[in-house]
């Protein structure tokens, strides 16, 4: 089931979609990017993560990965992979297709390319459309492209395992703009807490086959189905809302609605979720605050009463500082020096 249709049959469709001028702004740069045979990116892959490898020269290898279907392709590009490092040489795998099982079942992911050094070393590009300026980008989309490359990184891995003198680097290659140009540059990002994040919590979803074993017996998600009944199955499958969820998911509005009326501190971000320990409302933390509920020797529950005290002892500040402002201007002739003189 689609989750947009699912979502504008509740009544909560993602009022937006992709930008048709970014998508064609990001396709146009990433062509840049690997005109001639990928040269550039090569180029900027060795000045970064070369190492004692020789540079790639107009000979580097970029297998075709066609094939039927996503499986088809997926293992077209697991067998592309093995050839280029028995090769011993340097390889460019444009959009290669990788398997990797997600709750028990296949998910097919296509990077922007795999870069094979004559080492035998696997290095996942990233190419992003956001400006590099004075060789920094903004740090929240750095973050949400070194995740994605983690997720490839964990697929690598599963054919590199099979794959003799084969290792997949740990740091990527993040490819964009330069400054407001339209020029290419690059900047090497470590993935390996990213991917031991993302390990973890692939060890830890559950199989789609144990969430439905455990839906109410009849429960279905077809959208011509009574919105109270469609909103009840939905229910049924406890969201994990976050506010990144608005950028990737058709049901993050949907879903933020009901977080936002439960008042979970989900909906205020995974970081303040991660500060707030058991308490787990926002009512409950408001609760602990002003001292009315919470184990005051919990650390959680003490930080947020000192927080508390200090902004009620800055309000007080305030209030004092506006009573006096008042008085001093409700002096006759206070503004002026003769007044300012009388009242020293």
């Amino acid at each position: 089931m689609d989750k947009g249709v699912l979502a504008t049959a509740l009544g909560s469709p993602a009022p937006f979609g992709q930008s048709q001028f970014a998508f064609m702004r990001g396709n146009a740069f990433e062509a840049k990017v690997k005109a001639d045979g990928g040269a550039e990116l090569l180029r900027l892959l060795y000045e970064r993560l070369g190492g004692s490898c020789p540079a790639p020269g107009p000979d580097a290898a970029t297998p075709d990965l066609s094939a039927a279907g996503p499986e088809g392709r997926a293992a077209r590009t697991a067998l592309a992979l093995r050839e280029a490092t028995a090769a011993g040489g340097w390889a460019l795998l444009d959009h290669p297709m990788l398997a990797l099982e997600v709750a028990g079942s296949p998910a097919y992911l296509e990077p922007d390319a795999v870069v094979v050094h004559p080492d035998g070393r696997w290095t996942v590009v990233e190419i992003k459309s956001f400006p590099m300026i004075d060789s920094s980008a903004d740090a929240s989309k750095v973050g949400a492209a070194a995740r994605q490359a983690a997720v490839y990184v964990l697929a690598l891995e599963r054919v590199a395992a099979v794959t003799e003198r084969a290792e997949v680097g740990q740091r990527v290659l993040l490819v964009c703009p330069k400054d407001f140009s339209n020029l290419p540059t690059a900047s090497v990002v470590d993935v390996r807490k990213q991917r031991a994040v993302t390990r973890r919590q692939l060890a830890r979803l559950t199989r789609i086959e144990d969430i439905a074993a455990e839906l109410p017996e009849g429960t279905t998600f077809d959208p011509a189905c009574p919105s109270e009944e469609l909103d009840a199955a939905v229910a049924a499958v406890p969201p994990a809302y976050a506010p990144e969820c608005l950028a990737a998911c058709e049901l993050a509005f949907h879903c933020r609605a009901k977080s936002r009326a439960e008042g979970a501190v989900e909906t205020l971000g995974r970081s303040v979720r991660g500060e707030l320990g058991g308490l787990t409302t926002v009512a409950g933390v408001l609760a602990a605050a002003a001292g009315k509920e919470g184990d005051p020797a919990d650390p959680t529950v003490a930080s947020l009463r000192r927080a508390a005290a200090l902004r009620a002892e800055a309000l007080e500040s305030a209030a004092a500082l506006r009573a006096n402002a008042r008085e001093a201007a409700s002096v006759p002739g206070a503004g002026t020096p003769e007044g300012a003189a009388a009242c020293r």
